[in-house]
């Protein structure tokens, strides 16, 4: 069979369960009475919405890597089977967390948890950032760079490891404030990782088959979680995407920047948010509206006008990614860091005409 038949298939698949799984939340999170409830300063939406979708998403996920699995399509020995069964386990865990928080709206004290317990699983499963590649060619292994502290060389990988997995999924988690964003710019993301593996290694790799199952899950929910949404993505949902990026952009090859790129503007505004509230001495995990997606409505978007710039954005610094060298790389994260600002700027401007 063609690869590009192959990766359709593979694509339509995911999509498809993921679309009926989702419809079949919806019908379930009424039925329990696990809904998101308008009234709170944060939120935007004017009537309940069912939560749980993140089960929609994992369950088309693991089901469609379990039936290429079984018809040996998953050969790619840089990719053990080992490791991939503890990625699922790892992403259960935030779908499991994800839901007792929809179900009973813990604390974040609590639910931080979710997200720390599955980037252990995976890194002592043997995950980790091995190396990073280096702006003048070639790779800089980590392992070497700090065999001389002892003890390090292991320990530095690891951490690094642990600290991008709980960014990037926490960026995903605070980006889902408004209809389809996290699912549009994760769907985006993922696209991206599946382009850039095709070129890491052999045809049909397992990895440019993990994102375009993740891209085709994410699609499929997205398609009901467009505004005005009839389903959210809730606590595992909004986790299980970016947990997801984060894994896929390290066995992409260390495709760190490439990741940093498309999920830039959403890592640059949450770094920002925090940055502010430690200077007003406030808990920097309290939710509030001062995220960018926020401020854009503020300044008179719609909601889809701000889920579409901003995904376009990240198609564009995306794409950036995909035909250019890392040291371009580098160049168009400084582009991104000075848009970052020009656009807050901007906000900042257009907020205050508005008073």
């Amino acid at each position: 069979m063609p690869d590009y038949i192959k990766f359709i298939l593979v694509f339509l698949i995911a999509f498809v369960l993921s679309f009926v799984f989702t419809k079949f939340i919806i019908w379930l999170a009424h039925r329990q009475g696990i809904l998101d409830h308008p009234g709170a300063d944060r939120k935007i939406h004017t009537k309940p919405v069912p939560l749980l979708g993140g089960i929609a998403v994992y369950a088309s996920f693991f089901i469609t890597i379990f039936i290429l699995w079984q018809s040996h399509q998953l050969t790619d020995e840089r990719i053990s089977l080992s490791m991939l069964a503890w990625f699922l386990l790892a992403g259960l865990v935030l779908i499991i967390n994800g839901a007792l928080d929809d179900k009973y709206s813990l604390p974040a004290q609590v639910t931080v948890w979710g997200p720390v317990l599955a980037s252990l699983i995976i890194i002592f499963a043997g995950l980790k950032i091995s190396y990073i590649t280096h702006p003048e060619g070639g790779v800089l292994q980590l392992d070497s760079l700090f065999s001389s502290l002892s003890g390090m060389a292991d320990f530095i990988p690891m951490l690094l490891t642990f600290v991008w997995l709980m960014g990037i999924t926490y960026t995903t988690k605070l980006l889902d404030g408004i209809d389809g964003l996290t699912s549009s710019i994760g769907l985006v993301a993922s696209v991206v990782i599946f382009v850039v593996s095709l070129s890491w290694d052999i045809q049909g790799s397992t990895t440019s088959l993990l994102a375009l199952v993740l891209a085709g899950a994410i699609f499929g929910f997205l398609l009901l979680n467009w505004h005005p949404a009839k389903v959210f993505l809730g606590e595992g949902g909004s986790t299980f995407i970016g947990f997801s990026l984060g894994v896929l952009s390290i066995i992409s090859g260390s495709k760190i920047a490439t990741a940093l790129l498309v999920m830039g503007l959403p890592v640059l505004d949450i770094i920002w948010v925090i940055i502010r509230r430690l200077r007003q001495k406030k808990a920097f995990w309290r939710a509030d509206k001062q995220h960018l997606h926020f401020r854009l409505l503020s300044a008179g978007l719609s909601q889809k006008q701000v889920v579409i710039f901003l995904s376009t954005i990240s198609l564009c610094f995306g794409v950036i990614s995909i035909l250019f060298t890392t040291k371009a790389k580098i160049g168009a994260l400084i582009i991104l860091l000075v848009l970052m600002l020009l656009l807050s700027s901007w906000l900042n401007y257009r907020l205050k005409q508005k008073k």
